[in-house]
């Protein structure tokens, strides 16, 4: 299933949950507080900008945001809360599509990297974020780390959130590195409803080296938005790339 075929009109009216999840504000707080202060006096450009969770605070900060989002439906939504001249959108997928103009900072969160299935995709969405930024400019990806380690032997899924009303299931394909994350919900009724979003996953390292085939250099990485130390326990991570501000300053592949 292609990916604007998962962010339908369904997906994009049921995406947005003011307050809670991931748009409680001990969650979002930390994320637009740290964006803020990395996109400093610049502009920033948000991959898969989605329905505006990050967009919408980040700009009321201050910041400029321009977007780019494959979903025409979550655009739609977006378009609730702001409009084309506070936070431009353009249509078009994160690994080839180019925005005009130059900026300081391009963000990628809450895992969307992984919506790209192949590594060949994930490697052009590094060079994409490349070519937008000035010397000196970075790139923000948050990225859950893979739980393999809590597969037993012959099994090939693992629970990975539950609650009342709630449960979250991955099932994991080794040999592709595809995980495919399924997300039930119930009412009162009983009655349940799915949705399902696939996924290649990426080790840290495996990210590193995509990053220095753009150009990239590791600047920092913590296991949250608030900067704590990133440990071998950590489930996920916010890693920050910095493109060097001085012609061929740069060490990494072809240097």
């Amino acid at each position: 299933m292609r990916q604007d075929e998962i962010w339908d009109v369904d997906a994009a009216r049921r995406y947005d949950t003011p307050g809670t999840g991931m748009f409680a504000p001990e969650v979002l707080g930390p994320t637009v507080d740290r964006l803020a202060e990395l996109a400093g006096d610049g502009q920033a450009l948000e991959f898969a900008i989605g329905t505006g969770r990050v967009a919408v605070p980040l700009s009321e900060r201050g910041v400029p945001v321009t977007g780019l989002e494959l979903s025409s439906p979550m655009i739609d939504q977006l378009r609730t809360k702001v409009d084309e001249a506070t936070i431009p959108v353009i249509v078009g997928d994160m690994a080839t599509t180019v925005a005009p103009g130059k900026y300081t900072l391009v963000y990628l969160v809450y895992n969307t990297i992984s919506n790209l299935l192949t590594q060949a995709e994930q490697v052009a969405c590094f060079r994409n974020a490349a070519r937008h930024l000035t010397p000196g400019g970075r790139f923000v990806i948050e990225l859950w780390v893979p739980e393999l380690r809590k597969l037993p032997p012959g099994q090939s899924a693992t629970v990975w959130h539950s609650e009342s009303g709630y449960i979250g299931l991955d099932t994991y394909d080794v040999l592709r590195q595809h995980v495919v994350s399924h997300h039930f919900t119930f009412d009162e009724s009983g009655q349940a409803q799915l949705f399902r979003s696939p996924h290649r996953y990426i080790w840290p390292a495996e990210l590193d080296l995509m990053a220095q085939l753009a150009g990239f250099e590791l600047e920092t990485r913590h296991a949250d938005w608030s900067g704590a130390d990133f440990t071998a326990e950590s489930r996920s991570h916010v890693s920050v790339y910095r493109i060097p501000a001085e012609p061929g300053a740069h060490r990494g592949f072809g240097a």
